[in-house]
C-alpha cells in the first residue's frame, strides 16, 4: 500500500480567502504557514504532544470589511484565532518564534494579532453559550484544520523558522 502523499498546497489556503486581493491572500497564507511551522510546543511540559487543531481568520478580513488607506497608512489588522489541543500550549513561549518571524517578514506591511485558545476553551464557550467566541468562530474562515489539512513538509517547517 502506498503511503499518503504529504502535501501542503498554499493554493488551498489562498482559495479559502478568495474574496481578498491576491497580495492579501498571499499574506494570509504566509501567516498561516509561519504559525504552523514555528509553533514550538517543546517550550512547555505537557501530558500530550502539542498540536494546532485549527487556525481561524476572524475580523474584517473574514467579514469582507477590511480597509487600507495608502495616504494615511491606516489598515485593518489580520486577526487569527489558533486552537490548540491542550491549555498549556497557550503559553507565550510556544508562540514567540512565530511572532518574531511574522514581525520580521510582514511587520512593515501588516499587523497581525494572534489569539490562542485551547479546545477546552471552545467547549466551555459552547456549554456557556458564549456568543462572543461562538459568533466569531462561526463567521470566521478556517484556514487550517488538523483533521482535514495535510501537515507541512519538513523543509517547509524549516523554511518558516527564523
Amino acid at each position: 500500500m502506498t503511503p499518503p502523499i504529504d502535501i501542503y498546497a498554499r493554493e488551498v489556503v489562498m482559495a479559502r480567502v478568495g474574496h481578498l486581493i491576491r497580495r492579501k491572500q498571499s499574506e494570509v497564507e504566509r501567516i498561516a504557514r509561519i504559525v504552523r511551522g514555528c509553533f514550538d510546543p517543546e517550550q512547555v511540559q505537557a501530558p500530550e504532544p502539542g498540536q494546532i487543531k485549527r487556525i481561524i481568520l476572524i475580523g474584517p478580513y473574514a467579514r469582507r470589511s477590511w480597509y487600507e488607506d495608502r495616504h494615511t497608512l491606516a489598515f485593518s489588522d489580520y486577526e487569527l484565532w489558533i486552537v490548540v489541543n491542550h491549555p498549556l500550549f497557550k503559553d507565550d513561549r510556544c508562540w514567540r518564534r512565530a511572532r518574531v518571524t511574522i514581525d520580521r517578514e510582514l511587520g512593515d506591511r501588516c499587523a497581525v494579532d494572534l489569539e490562542i485558545y485551547a479546545k477546552t476553551d471552545i467547549r466551555t464557550a459552547r456549554a456557556e453559550r458564549d456568543t462572543f467566541i461562538l459568533d466569531r468562530i462561526e463567521a470566521g474562515i478556517t484556514l487550517y484544520r488538523a483533521s482535514r489539512d495535510a501537515p507541512l513538509y519538513a523543509r517547509e517547517r524549516r523554511g518558516a523558522r527564523p
